[in-house]
């Protein structure tokens, strides 16, 4: 089987994607879990540090791979009209890619170089 197959790099998104999602909820409920009461200026503080802002920018990019992945897979599979199929899958890039853009604008106004 050839890695250029659509099948399994849908599968490896789906996979690593998941992944990341898993180890970064378990590293955030730590900090949350284990640190000081979270206010506002703690929050702040948190998500000022670069590597903890890419961190969650990468986690919420990962939500987005695999939101798309997964909806993508059911679709093809139970929308049997083309043109519905396409029409539903653009919806979901453009509402997929505007949420990636509102989290990074979020996320690079909050931190601090």
């Amino acid at each position: 089987m050839s890695i250029h197959a659509q099948g399994m790099r849908a599968w490896l998104l789906q996979r690593l994607s998941g992944a990341y999602i898993g180890l970064y909820l378990v590293v955030a409920l730590l900090v949350i879990g284990f640190g000081p009461t979270l206010d506002y200026t703690r929050w702040h503080a948190l998500l000022s540090q670069p590597a903890i802002s890419i961190a969650t920018m990468v986690f919420f990019y990962s939500i987005l791979i695999h939101a798309w992945v997964g909806i993508r897979d059911v679709l093809v599979d139970y929308v049997q009209l083309s043109a519905l199929r396409f029409s539903i899958l653009m919806g979901l890039a453009l509402g997929l890619i505007s949420m990636g853009i509102w989290v990074s604008m979020i996320l690079f106004s909050v931190v601090s170089l």
